[in-house]
């Protein structure tokens, strides 16, 4: 009988102060000061876990990461109640790794003592950049000092394990620009650091009004020296987008990127799971929820629960599923992963692969599914190579 993979949850928060013109994550303004209904929340979220008890089979949480939205909008004693009332519910991971997302701007700062006595161990802030002209751009609420003070106060507050979310390709970003934002963010010494770049995703006012962003040859000169400047600091590229110290990757997307389960609770969030069917054979599921604040909010009270739809993840689209994941990783994954994740032979996934051998996309070793330095420069089309192969 296959073994069920590892469990995570996530933990969708849908506010923040302002919509950002480049986010496609399901986030709602409020504006500032607006009180936010943290209680009614704090039930609905309980509730939709209840609901879903059955699909965590018994198996430990080696990771909670609650993202938004600003979940930093949330107050302390809101994720102390939270993280009891998981804790009631599931068993934790002796190592677990418990993830806020939070923005540096002056609204949410003097909670992070709080945040840390609550149980979260893990800071993420999302930093973009210190250029002012750039924060403009994106429409961020913050400057580039409420950054800087927002990280100081965070090790004051006891956090020892902080990710810097960056961005790069921004409007009218230059090399120079890019590489001074990594150097301001490099001297916080943060233990892991996100650097992503701009795209403009579908649903976003920046797709519908596209700002000016640099040319190609720039947007490679950027990535190929600041990946240089961030490997001579110690900070090692473990996934396309993501560098960290030794012992400091984090385990909540790695269990993403190894196609582990995970739980999703909270207004839009989504599941991953699976389970034996009668004949021993895992299938696996996708779910999401209702998407609205409002609905959602509505739902706790509604027989119909908080489910807004859900799809088997079938055995043609198996080998999408697992390498758009496992291919992101720097050493790739051991195909054992596939068979242990998934339950199917190794061989429906080779056989997807064979194109992409034969283009030098793939790493040459039989006992692994990793991309080529060539083969992360051009990840769409190992993708898509994947993808075309048709139904074994």
């Amino acid at each position: 009988m296959p073994v069920l993979p590892p469990l995570s949850l996530y933990v969708h928060v849908p506010w923040c102060v302002r919509k950002c013109p480049y986010c496609d994550f399901n986030s709602h303004g409020v504006g500032r000061g607006v009180e936010l209904p943290e209680a009614e929340y704090l039930a609905a979220l309980l509730a939709d876990l209840d609901a879903d008890l059955p699909l965590a089979a018994g198996r430990p949480l080696v990771s909670i990461f609650i993202g938004g939205g600003t979940p930093s909008l949330l107050s302390a004693g809101f994720y102390a109640r939270l993280l009891d009332g998981l804790a009631q519910r599931l068993s934790f991971d002796e190592c677990i790794e418990i993830t806020l997302e939070a923005n540096p701007g002056t609204l949410e700062r003097g909670r992070f003592l709080g945040y840390r006595q609550a149980g979260i161990n893990r800071l993420s802030l999302g930093v973009q950049s210190f250029q002012s002209a750039q924060l403009e751009a994106l429409g961020r609420i913050h400057s580039g000092d409420d950054a800087v003070a927002a990280l100081e106060e965070a090790r004051a507050a006891g956090f020892d394990n902080l990710n810097l979310d960056l961005m790069h390709g921004l409007p009218g970003q230059t090399p120079a620009l890019a590489l001074d934002d990594l150097e301001r963010g490099l001297a916080l010494a943060p233990e892991h650091l996100s650097w992503y770049q701009l795209t403009l995703e579908p649903n976003t006012e920046f797709h519908s009004r596209p700002p000016v962003l640099p040319e190609e040859e720039v947007l490679w000169d950027i990535q190929d020296l600041g990946h240089e400047r961030l490997e001579a600091a110690g900070l090692a590229r473990y996934e396309i987008s993501a560098y960290a110290r030794p012992g400091r990757r984090s385990r909540h997307n790695l269990n993403y990127w190894r196609f582990g389960d995970y739980l999703g609770i909270g207004a839009g969030s989504h599941a991953k799971l699976s389970a034996r069917d009668e004949a021993g054979r895992l299938q696996i599921e996708r779910r999401w929820k209702v998407r609205q604040p409002e609905a959602y909010l509505r739902r706790r009270h509604d027989p119909r629960g908080f489910v807004a739809g859900s799809s088997r993840v079938d055995d043609a689209e198996l080998p999408l599923e697992f390498a758009m994941n496992a291919l992101r990783l720097v050493d790739g994954v051991a195909l054992a992963e596939w068979q242990a994740h998934t339950g199917r032979p190794i061989a429906m996934l080779s056989e997807r692969l064979v194109a992409a051998h034969k283009k030098g996309l793939l790493v040459e070793d039989a006992q692994r599914l990793q991309a080529s330095p060539r083969g992360l420069l051009f990840l769409n089309e190992l993708l898509a190579l994947v993808d075309d192969a048709g139904t074994p």
